[in-house]
């Protein structure tokens, strides 16, 4: 039987309820049945992004579940992207390109526009594939949210779509959630709610089942299924940090937990070593020794800066160093490095200049342009010039005498930076640990020599397999309700 709807939306009673992994588990399994299906977030707001084909920038999750349908990601999955900058301004980026920096209050009065790009693109959406999966974000209940909202419901009565509520046994409270939730919302909102799915339940399913049969009759909705937990998942976070690894390896590697910390999905891979522990630090925490310091991406350089300071990392890297530690900085973690990073316009919150760590010798100015581009090349640092491949999201430009000795070549052009004494590597370029050879370059000039490797592509896809397995319910289900 055909998938019976052309957009179906899933919500969620809170925020990370496993609403961008349904939806990546609905894109495999109508890819495995034919079905052109597209996924599509019309706002999102995240740290972690990708370069999208077509040359803008989108929510990671949106690229996850492009993965997961076998489609090339586009703008159009995700038409506005929220980047924080601070904890009342973000970047504001419509349709991938950067439209302005705004504050919460200026930005929702600004959301009927905001509007518009979404319906527009998910009316493109429509026109070129068979059915559109919409994730929501947070949740529908959030009252003080819900003027204009187009996150939400306000998107699904704007389409006239139907809901499936997503809600997470694991944090507790899941049927309080679920009522709660449905009792916030208006009589048609609630009418299009079509039934409900119960994330990451683990036990014995008997004893979940009176809670099932109470929740139905109170609500009048189905429960359309209950997804297992599933341990061990290697799939690209949304936003948040995910726990820190079980120590496994022997080879130490610590990354700072930067308040406005962007992109550190560069870091899935070197989680995944079996060779390597990893460890995000975060405030206030003891700084611990380590083989490999690396300074990642930021949405806020500057403030990011100040924090390091306040924390105690450059005397700590500074004492790494001179022991013979090494050091690696990606993106804003790679400005960190130079001698200064100067904001004129303010591209990041506050204009100003402040001073870097003072570990290169280079400069970083931000500008209005930023560069969104997925690269190929080679590492320039390795011998064997492995092959490296990432994308590339900053509006700093930086210049100096650094820069005369890359750390890669892409497309032929120098990238990046190795210092004289070969301790510090700083590159823009994300992703640089996901190729396999890569990786085992990275690590191998860090100090660390294995015969181990890790694939990110091969466990990616092996994941969606996964949870589009436990999801058939669900599908079947909706399939079943028409």
């Amino acid at each position: 039987m055909p998938f019976p709807y052309k957009t179906l939306m899933v919500q969620g009673t809170t925020s990370d309820a496993g609403k961008s992994t349904v939806v990546a588990a609905l894109c495999r399994l109508l890819k495995r049945q034919g079905v052109r299906v597209a996924p599509f977030k019309p706002q999102n707001m995240a740290l972690n992004s990708a370069v999208t084909e077509d040359g803008g920038e989108i929510g990671r999750a949106q690229a996850l579940q492009a993965i997961a349908a076998g489609v090339p990601a586009h703008t159009d999955m995700n038409p506005i992207l929220l980047k924080p900058s601070s904890d009342i301004g973000a970047q504001v980026i419509i349709h991938g390109k950067v439209r302005a920096e705004m504050n919460a209050r200026d930005y929702h009065q600004y959301k009927t526009v905001a509007m518009q790009a979404v319906l527009e693109s998910h009316q493109r959406l429509l026109q070129q594939y068979d059915c559109v999966i919409v994730e929501g974000a947070g949740s529908p209940a959030e009252i003080n949210l819900r003027d204009r909202d187009i996150a939400n419901m306000g998107f699904a009565e704007k389409v006239d779509c139907p809901v499936v509520l997503v809600a997470d046994i694991d944090r507790g409270g899941v049927f309080a959630h679920i009522v709660g939730t449905l009792a916030c919302l208006s009589e048609s909102e609630r009418q299009r709610t079509i039934g409900f799915v119960i994330n990451r339940f683990r036990g014995d399913i008997k004893l979940l089942e009176p809670g099932l049969d109470w929740l139905e009759q109170r609500t009048g909705k189905p429960v359309l299924a209950v997804l297992p937990y599933l341990h061990g998942l290697f799939l690209d976070a949304e936003d948040a940090v995910q726990p820190v690894q079980a120590a496994r390896g022997a080879f130490r590697v610590v990354v700072p937990s930067l308040p406005r910390m962007s992109n550190h999905t560069d870091f899935d891979a070197l989680r995944a070593h079996p060779d390597v522990d990893l460890h995000f630090v975060r405030q206030g925490e003891p700084i611990p020794a380590a083989d490999l310091i690396i300074l990642p991406g930021s949405k806020n350089t500057r403030g990011d800066l100040e924090w390091l300071r306040a924390q105690g990392w450059p005397e700590n890297i500074a004492h790494h160093l001179r022991y013979g530690g090494k050091v690696i900085g990606v993106c804003g973690g790679f400005q960190m490095l130079g001698q200064n990073v100067t904001d004129p316009l303010g591209m990041e919150g506050k204009a100003g200049a402040s001073p870097a760590l003072g570990l290169l010798d280079m400069c970083t100015e931000m500008r209005p342009e930023k560069r969104l581009v997925q690269v190929k090349g080679v590492c320039a640092f390795d011998d064997a010039q492995a092959p490296v491949s990432g994308y590339e999201i900053h509006m700093g430009v930086s210049t100096g005498s650094a820069l005369a000795k890359p750390a890669f070549l892409i497309d032929g052009r120098p990238e990046g930076a190795v210092s004289d004494d070969g301790q510090i590597l700083g590159t823009y370029l994300h992703g640089l640990f996901d190729t396999p050879q890569a990786i085992s370059a990275l690590l191998r000039w860090a100090g660390l020599h294995s015969d181990k490797t890790v694939d990110t592509a091969a466990l990616r896809e092996a994941s969606l397999d996964r949870i589009a397995d436990a999801t058939q319910p669900l599908l079947d289900a909706l399939i079943s309700l028409k």
